[in-house]
């Protein structure tokens, strides 16, 4: 008798502690499957057609092409070794290699999220962050449009992403998870394994220093790097079509909701926040763009409507689960107005041939939208503040402090991406070489580099 009380009590105990160990919503997993899917449609065809819009109709083609590798490429490189590089615990600026080839990684296996208790299957969360692993490189893309070797890009591409997006982004979104905050010294010992500008305090929801700014000095230095389209500023460039611009422009707007609400990791009310800012700060900026162009040029274009719309999505990604809807309207209205003049007169100024303006829209959005985040975060104008694990509430809010840690995220990311932009640009060109020859720059690169024609005339 004494036997089966005991052996009664052991099966308990076992059943309280599987209990305890956290498993993952259905509802939560839906939406990540949902969000990444999103994410998929926003590059594949949404970048594509949104760049491909842009370009002359001889090089439509291989822009499509490039975005299309380019996105195939890193899903590959990050299931070998991206994903371990950045969200395994390693040092301050890359993870390790525990995780290669997904290494230990099973249909059991789980990721946090950001409530204490709640995971998510780690698979989904993989192939999550596999979509901004390789959308990311594909914005640098418009840069350099219209000129690049195929080959060229792809060697750059493999360097840049291993050296300059993997590190940013176990720099600012790898940390052990809420729930290893159960008491001070546990979050201190917790917070030092984290990476460098998450110690530092930075946040960014969704990607405004890791994939905007990130992306766009890469792409700035590339507009430098290889110089300026033949017979830029003497013959028209104008996008043959603003009708796949516009169809590319809306699918971006629609895949966003993924990338920003996703990047909640759980289907919750702050999903929601993320997805309402979305939405407003996006509209906010489009008009902005259009009423201000009008006022300025006399006339409202549809390339302006859309680019305004793409430089909301960009302002409000670091921001879209940290402020209120108000902070959304701000962000958007001076996003729409500060990124035109990013795409004019910064870009005079500049001097760069940054074909599709890559800078001008993502890395003069990102940094915008990465010091607003500092701001309009302050629960005191709307924001949901920054949440003490330790303390389990939002905690006292500084905005002269946080703004300080954006800052440095904001910088470390340009110097970052800054210097391996210019050691992968130059190691290509020392190998392959950056550009085609004006010959082949003059027919075209759809036939060129892909034997192909995007259009029958």
């Amino acid at each position: 008798m004494a036997a089966m009380v005991t052996g009664t009590a052991f099966a308990e105990e076992a059943a309280a502690v599987v209990a305890a160990v956290p498993v993952p919503n259905k509802g939560d997993t839906a939406w990540m499957i949902v969000s990444t899917l999103l994410v998929t449609l926003m590059t594949i065809p949404g970048l594509a057609l949104f760049y491909g819009g842009l370009v002359r109709s001889k090089n439509m083609l291989s822009v499509l092409m490039q975005v299309f590798t380019v996105f195939s490429l890193c899903t590959v490189l990050w299931v070998i070794y991206g994903y371990s590089l950045a969200f395994t615990e390693g040092n301050a600026f890359f993870g390790s290699f525990d995780k290669i080839l997904l290494k230990g990684i099973t249909v059991d296996s789980v990721a946090a999220t950001f409530s204490k208790g709640v995971v998510i299957p780690e698979l989904i969360y993989v192939f999550f962050q596999a979509t901004f692993a390789a959308i990311t490189p594909a914005l640098i893309l418009g840069a350099f449009a219209e000129r690049m070797k195929f080959s060229a890009v792809l060697a750059f591409i493999v360097l840049w992403f291993t050296f300059a997006y993997l590190p940013i982004a176990h720099m600012v979104w790898y940390w052990a998870g809420p729930d290893a905050y159960t008491d001070a010294a546990a979050g201190l010992k917790a917070g030092e394994t984290a990476g460098f500008l998450f110690q530092k305090g930075a946040i960014d929801f969704a990607g405004g220093t890791v994939v905007h700014i990130n992306a766009a000095i890469a792409g700035l230095i590339g507009a430098f790097m290889v110089g300026k389209r033949v017979g830029y500023g003497r013959e028209s460039m104008a996008p043959h079509s603003l009708t796949m611009t516009m169809i590319g422009a809306c699918l971006l707007w629609v895949g966003w909701f993924g990338f920003n609400a996703g990047s909640n990791l759980e289907a919750t009310g702050l999903a929601a926040l993320a997805f309402g800012n979305t939405m407003t700060a996006t509209a906010a900026a489009a008009l902005a763009w259009t009423f201000t162009e009008w006022m300025i040029k006399g006339k409202p274009s549809m390339l302006g409507g859309a680019s305004g719309a793409v430089a909301g999505l960009v302002a409000i990604t670091p921001a879209c689960g940290w402020v209120g809807i108000g902070g959304a309207l701000i962000i958007g209205l001076l996003a729409g107005v500060i990124c035109l003049w990013g795409v004019n007169g910064l870009k005079r100024m500049l001097g760069a041939d940054d074909a599709l303006d890559v800078f001008g829209v993502h890395g003069v959005g990102g940094i915008l939208g990465a010091i607003l985040t500092g701001i309009l975060a302050d629960p005191a104008l709307g924001g949901v503040g920054v949440y003490d694990y330790v303390a389990n509430k939002v905690a006292d809010y500084s905005i002269a402090t946080q703004v300080t840690s954006q800052l440095w995220a904001i910088g470390t990311t340009i110097v970052w991406s800054g210097v391996v932009s210019i050691v992968a640009y130059k190691l290509v060109d020392l190998t392959i070489g950056l550009r085609v020859t004006e010959e082949e720059e003059r027919e075209g690169l759809d036939t060129v580099s892909h034997g192909e024609s995007a259009y029958r005339y």
